[in-house]
């Protein structure tokens, strides 16, 4: 167990919840059900989908030049619940010797590897309270993500959108991708995500070209924005693909908008070809098949459409655990640094938006955004720290990395653990991670004092992947079910 350590984080102004004693932690999470049903948590304050009211006011309200409709925002991933991420700052403080009393025992559960690392810290503090082997670098799978986040609205903001472009060069309509894994050329589902249409983009294309006395065109896409190697270091993979500037549907092959699906081995071809035949559809006349190709300096805008905010992507990544779009994140990060938008120039941007944050990276290593690789390593103690300085007011434009964290027993990747009678259901949220031998569960909660704790539990070489989510969960319905002093 270390030191206890801190980084000086402001105290949060958020909302207080009602002092919770740890007699009422079962009734916490029987109510929490209902609360996802019909209640905001009230420390969402002036943020609502992980974006400040106002600036989600403005973006909607955008629209495109050349007559493409800026996508809504979407609705949060992740349902507010009952401490979700309330606390408060003036609740007693867990102690070290409380915390150990709590987890030593369970970080010895068989179930967990042999290479089994912990970290607690104080959200309001930003002070460690709790370390068990919480600095040494392990591979952190899907949790890495966190860190992909955070680095990516540290760079762009939780505003920004990517634009896919139709341009008219001469005789030419170039489908110039931005980087927007979410575009679909699927129709609107009710209930569903909002995200740029590729349908509305040939339809307003089409518009464009006729206002231009143009009824017959040859199409080219430019997917150029990216660079370096497509496939991930893994290889073809069914929970990832190519990454490429340009494609619809992630490149998914069947209908799903999650989770592993066969993929297009070429997502910019596969989009082109699609945005080609919908310009058919609204009446252009298009010569031969298309191509890949760039638009002079002289082509002209014709339409666009753009991504849901920033904000809403984050949130979709950490709910679902999304892998394209967190190597597009990173991609993007990458862009807005000035490196280049391929897995390496990524990884130095992520790295050093991080650095800039303040976190602790000793001997960590970021290899791609979504965590796939292997190569990947943060310790315990970064993972946690992270979260805590998402809450930090100082830089409220992380607060996504938060909001988008899955509820147990209700939300993401979550949904399926913490099972009715947990007594962890709808009070951690947590992001997981899972790779074979490798499991980790980074995220925040209440605990029975009301105050608020991030934490972040990693280990490697286990036998039963199941087993160790099991012992994960446990470890962190520890953290939020007592008063630790």
């Amino acid at each position: 167990m270390s030191e206890t350590r801190s980084w000086r984080l402001r105290p949060l102004p958020w909302p207080g919840t009602p002092r919770a004693r740890t007699a009422r932690f079962a009734a916490v999470s029987a109510v929490a059900g209902l609360v996802v049903a019909g209640t905001a948590v009230s420390a969402a304050g002036p943020w609502e989908g992980g974006q400040r009211k106002a600036e989600r006011a403005r973006a909607a309200a955008d629209t495109a030049a050349g007559g493409g409709r800026r996508a809504e925002p979407v609705r949060p991933a992740a349902p507010p619940v009952l401490a979700a991420l309330g606390g408060r700052a003036t609740a007693p403080q867990p102690t070290r010797d409380g915390l150990g009393g709590a987890l030593d025992g369970l970080l010895k559960d068989s179930a967990l590897g042999a290479q089994t690392s912990a970290a607690v810290v104080d959200v309001a503090t930003g002070q460690q309270l709790y370390g068990a082997d919480q600095d040494t670098p392990y591979t952190p799978a899907s949790t890495i993500k966190t860190a992909t986040a955070a680095a990516a609205l540290a760079a762009l903001g939780t505003a920004h959108r990517i634009e896919t472009t139709a341009v008219a060069d001469g005789d030419t309509v170039v489908l110039v991708g931005g980087g927007d894994p979410t575009l679909t050329a699927r129709p609107a589902k009710e209930g569903a995500q909002p995200a740029a249409s590729l349908k509305e983009l040939a339809d307003a294309t089409a518009r464009g070209l006729k206002a231009r006395g143009k009824g017959r065109v040859k199409v080219a896409y430019d997917a150029s924005r990216y660079s370096g190697p497509a496939v991930h270091p893994i290889g073809p993979n069914e929970n990832i693909a190519p990454v490429s500037a340009l494609m619809v549907d992630e490149g998914r092959l069947d209908d799903s908008d999650r989770g592993p699906a066969e993929r297009t081995a070429d997502p910019a071809g596969d989009a082109g070809r699609k945005f080609a035949g919908m310009l058919r559809e609204a009446g252009v006349d298009v010569d031969g098949d298309p191509a890949e190709g760039r638009a002079g300096d002289k082509a002209e805008r014709l339409a666009s459409v753009s991504s849901p905010p920033l904000s809403a992507l984050v949130e979709r990544t950490l709910t679902n655990s999304d892998n394209d779009i967190a190597e597009a994140l990173a991609r993007q990060t990458a862009l807005a640094s000035g490196q280049p938008a391929d897995f390496e120039g990524a990884a130095r941007a992520v790295t050093g938006r991080l650095e800039k944050l303040g976190l602790p990276l000793s001997g960590a290593r970021i290899a791609d955004g979504s965590g796939l690789d292997r190569a990947d390593h943060v310790s315990a103690a970064f993972l946690a720290a992270l979260l805590a300085r998402a809450a930090d007011p100082a830089v409220p434009e992380l607060r996504p990395v938060l909001t988008g964290l899955p509820v147990a027993g209700f939300s993401g990747t979550l949904s399926g653990r913490y099972g009715a009678d947990a007594a962890g259901r709808g009070v951690v949220r947590a992001k997981t991670g899972t790779l074979t031998g490798v499991n980790t569960l980074s995220g925040t909660v209440v605990d029975a004092d009301g105050r608020l704790l991030s934490f972040a539990f990693m280990t490697t070489g286990a036998a039963s992947g199941e087993g160790a989510q099991g012992a994960l969960d446990r470890l962190a319905t520890a953290v939020a079910g007592c008063g630790c002093r």
